[in-house]
């Protein structure tokens, strides 16, 4: 009886000692402390067997209680990552939560991915977790080779105890030799599932001997499903936002080609207006201004880029040139100038197109404007050929032909003979060339209040001389001007300044005759292509002058010195004289003019500030001299 009551009291107490141990969560070798106590002190046989009973029951809770946090702390981490790849945005940091949730849930010294790359054909590392060595951590395996080629081909998890000596896969040196230097021993490896296709393996391995339970590959093969998850998903994102640029970038283009093709229609509208109501040139380029957001300029061909001019002449586009963009100007076979659009280094294509048909448009207003203004070079050809023709034409009829075409014949104007210069190849290129010439000078001169007409296989032009100007200084520019609009050498022989010619026609005629003959003498120099007036020929000018200007001669020459002479009644001239007659030696000079050597030297330093500091210059001196004897021989005495 009292057995019955002692059994039950000794079971009570060793189940309320292993309840305590549970919950100290105790180890498992605290569970044997109980019992070994109890033999030790000598204790009843039922005391120890409600031990064992106790314990053995106890251990079972307690690898129930372990089991159920273990399987909530997978499913927490399995729940994490799937948080994780809800809210996806760094691939890399997912995958390597994975292997870290993996390695940490299972226990294992190491744990690693690896990925398939179709374009090299082979496996390469992706994410390691616990890895120590730099080789196995780069390691690529080739298709079909180790335990991973194993998992890839049967699709299914594989569990190797003892890698080295695991005959099942296929062994080689690159993949041994880096789980030899990690120090592997035991791997699992699951597939990364794409549908049907692996795409990867997920590994989990020790660096010792283990057995891997069916719960713990169940496991990893979750894991190994939500990394494939996520790298699908990352790769739909991946094409999602390529899809989604490739989109914004067609909008864009759209959106880009409407505003230019708006543009060009806009442009079109406004050109079509201005030729309609008769707009200028510059009309235009305000208009093409305006639409393409930048500054459009017309400019005459001499004033534009030579080399862009000619690209874009020859290739008929607008061309580059550096920051700008330059489009020819062209009526048939003739450059009248360019539509330059500044920086815009970078035009559209249709913009450029844009720019082209302005400058088409400019040049059908320039044809018209030629057209309307040949009317006009007619006009002023006739007036010029009465000048150099009728010479008993009505002054005042003069005065009023000329105001109508905004010339003045009262002031001072050059009259200029210009000549082609170089070869032709027919008679027809010859002609069209005289005709090109007739129309530039007749340009030229309708836009500096002058006349035109064609005479004499080439063509003359009477222009108004500026403030500050010579005749040489026009006969050059004009040299200049006519070559580049015909795009062929012209020669200019200019005469010295007439005035009055409404009451002196017949003065048009003389002039005339000496800018031909200054037009003659340049060929004959070799001076093609080149202007000049008679002044440049210092005395041969007199021959080329046709009144033989000897007094303009003079004064041009030493007219300085003779008229400090007349004012202070200085012997500046004679001393001149004696200084070339006495070979240019200031000794003998003195000698000859009885004074001092130091008066000669004060005479010819102020002789020197009067004519210039070249007057001693070879050329200089010879027309000095001979202006001094034509003074001589034109004085009363004559001698």
């Amino acid at each position: 009886m009292s057995r019955d009551h002692s059994e039950p009291a000794a079971r009570g107490g060793a189940e309320a000692e292993y309840l305590g141990l549970l919950a100290r969560d105790a180890s498992v070798e605290a569970y044997e402390q109980p019992v070994l106590l109890a033999r030790a002190e000598g204790r009843p046989a039922d005391r120890i067997a409600a031990l064992e009973d106790a314990k053995r029951l106890a251990l079972r809770v307690r690898a129930e209680l372990e089991g159920r946090r273990r399987r909530e702390a997978e499913l927490s981490a399995l729940f994490e990552t799937a948080h994780d790849l809800a809210g996806l945005r760094d691939l890399d940091a997912v995958l390597q939560a994975i292997v870290q949730r993996a390695r940490s849930l299972l226990g294992t010294d190491v744990a690693y991915l690896t990925l398939n790359d179709p374009a090299r054909g082979d496996t390469y590392m992706r994410v390691t977790e616990g890895s120590v060595s730099a080789r196995f951590q780069q390691l690529r395996l080739g298709m079909g080779e180790g335990l991973g080629g194993l998992v890839a081909q049967t699709t299914r998890p594989y569990v190797t105890d003892d890698y080295f000596h695991d005959a099942r896969f296929q062994h080689t040196h690159t993949i041994d030799s880096g789980v030899r230097d990690e120090g592997l021993v035991a791997i699992l490896g699951v597939p990364l599932m794409l549908g049907p296709h692996v795409i990867g393996v997920l590994f989990a391995a020790d660096r010792r001997a283990r057995v891997f339970e069916r719960e713990q590959i169940a496991l990893v093969g979750s894991f190994a499903a939500l990394a494939a998850a996520a790298i699908d998903t990352a790769n739909l994102l991946t094409e999602t936002r390529a899809a989604l640029a490739g989109l914004e970038r067609a909008n864009a283009i759209i959106r880009d080609r409407s505003a230019v093709i708006e543009r060009a229609s806009d442009v079109h509208d406004r050109l079509a207006e201005l030729v309609l109501r008769g707009g200028g040139v510059h009309d235009v380029a305000a208009a093409v201004s305006e639409v393409l957001d930048g500054t459009v300029d017309f400019t005459e061909a001499a004033e534009a880029p030579a080399q862009a001019l000619k690209s874009s002449r020859a290739e008929g586009h607008a061309v580059r040139h550096g920051g700008d963009w330059i489009a020819a100007v062209t009526v048939g076979g003739e450059l009248l100038g360019a539509l330059a659009l500044r920086g815009h280094p970078h035009l559209d294509p249709v913009d450029q197109r844009t720019l082209e048909r302005a400058a088409m448009v400019t040049s059908l207003l320039l044809l018209a404007r030629r057209s309307a203004a040949e009317a006009e070079q007619r006009v002023r050809g006739e007036l010029l050929d009465d000048l150099l023709d009728a010479r008993d034409r009505d002054p005042r009829l003069l005065r009023e032909r000329a105001a109508r075409l905004h010339a003045d014949l009262d002031s001072a104007h050059v009259v200029l003979a210009a000549r082609l210069d170089g070869p032709a190849a027919d008679a027809d290129e010859e002609a069209a060339a005289r005709r090109r010439l007739w129309s530039a000078a007749s340009h030229l001169a309708a836009t500096r209040h002058g006349l035109a007409a064609a005479r004499d296989g080439g063509t003359v032009v009477l222009l108004p001389l500026a403030a500050g100007d010579t005749a040489t200084d026009v006969a050059r520019r004009t040299a200049r001007h006519l070559g580049t609009a015909v795009h062929q050498p012209v020669t200019v022989g200019a005469s010295a300044p007439v005035t009055d010619l409404a009451a002196h026609p017949e003065a048009v005629a003389a002039a005339y005759a000496e800018g031909r003959r200054c037009l003659d003498a340049l060929h004959l120099l070799g001076r093609a292509g080149d202007g000049a007036a008679a002044e440049d020929f210092g005395f041969l000018g007199l021959l080329l002058a046709g009144e033989r200007d000897i007094a303009g001669f003079v004064d041009r020459t030493v007219g300085p010195v003779v008229k400090y002479d007349d004012q202070r009644g200085t012997e500046l001239l004679r001393t001149l004289d004696a200084y070339f007659a006495c070979g240019m030696s200031p000794a003998r000079t003195k000698d000859e003019l009885h004074v001092h050597v130091n008066t000669v030297a004060q005479r010819l330093d102020r002789v020197g500030r009067l004519l210039g500091e070249d007057w001693q210059a070879p050329g200089r001196a010879l027309e000095i001299q001979l202006a001094l004897r034509l003074h001589r021989l034109s004085g009363p005495d004559g001698r």
